[in-house]
């Protein structure tokens, strides 16, 4: 793997309802390997929809329209004739909502295996299963009723297992969306663990409110809003030595969403974003608003 194996070109992301309203607009970063970077910022500033539309996961809604373009170790995800299918396999997914297959635990994780063929025999497929239960942390919980409905399990273990089951497919990119939102801090705790231990193996991108997650998980942070890259860095020079003033206020109190009122957001939609650079290489974000 390239050592900025996901990288986005001048990226925008339109909603083409009623009216049209940028939710993210002319991002340019990259997303360093084996790395846990943090997407952070008010919310309604484009986080979930930035981190979607590396997968291409917004061609499934209606009404949007996404320009410029995502790289995956240098090749177009969106300008290819590579099915879509193959694409989500390689930057894999796990959402916000723990969701588990109507299923038994050992078919939640061999679902995208069988869907893809990527087992030689029952006695490979049964090792699979395994190897990724135990990547999440979940095989010494489960191994003794496999055959049982993913959904008897705690909301916790639910989580763990849909990573399990976005891991099974191996993808070389993992994407986060707030998935420790809906636990308690127990479970939330144990899926923190997991991702910590699996950074090494994979590049993750994690979405988050949590500004104490972040300062724990992170490798990088990247601060976003009113769809745009405002600051991103290294996690101990992001939150120790800010560089904009809206992050400073970001990081030290009321976000400034809280007192602009012009340009309040929905939590799904951002109508003015102003484009960064690639901030991992010390590049900075154009001028608009930053110092405001």
């Amino acid at each position: 793997m390239t050592q900025t194996p996901l990288t986005t070109e001048n990226l925008s992301v339109t909603y083409t309802g009623d009216r049209e309203i940028e939710a993210v607009k002319g991002i340019s970063i990259g997303f360093p390997a084996n790395r846990l970077t943090t997407i952070i910022g008010p919310s309604g500033c484009g986080k979930s929809t930035l981190l979607k539309s590396l997968n291409r996961l917004h061609e499934i809604q209606p009404n949007v329209k996404i320009t410029g373009d995502v790289l995956l170790s240098g090749n177009s995800v969106y300008n290819t004739d590579e099915p879509t299918p193959e694409i989500r396999k390689q930057i894999g997914y796990v959402p916000q909502t723990p969701t588990a297959l109507p299923v038994s635990i050992y078919e939640n994780v061999a679902y995208g295996l069988r869907i893809h063929g990527d087992y030689e025999s029952k006695t490979d497929l049964d090792e699979k299963v395994e190897t990724y239960l135990r990547k999440v942390n979940l095989w010494e919980e489960v191994q003794d009723r496999l055959n049982a409905p993913g959904a008897e399990l705690s909301t916790g273990q639910i989580q763990r297992l849909c990573v399990a089951r976005s891991l099974a497919v191996e993808p070389d990119i993992l994407l986060c969306d707030e998935v420790t939102s809906a636990l308690d801090p127990i479970s939330a705790e144990s899926v923190e663990e997991t991702l910590e231990e699996l950074k090494s193996e994979y590049t993750i991108i994690l979405v988050t409110h949590s500004m104490a997650q972040a300062r724990r998980l992170a490798d990088e942070v990247v601060f976003l809003y009113l769809g745009e890259v405002v600051e991103a860095n290294n996690v101990q020079s992001f939150f120790e030595n800010p560089q904009k003033e809206r992050t400073k206020h970001f990081i030290g109190g009321p976000t400034p969403v809280e007192s602009d009122s012009s340009t309040k957001l929905t939590a799904a939609t951002s109508p003015t974003a102003d484009g960064g650079e690639n901030m991992f290489t010390g590049a900075g974000e154009s001028s608009s608003s930053e110092e405001q």
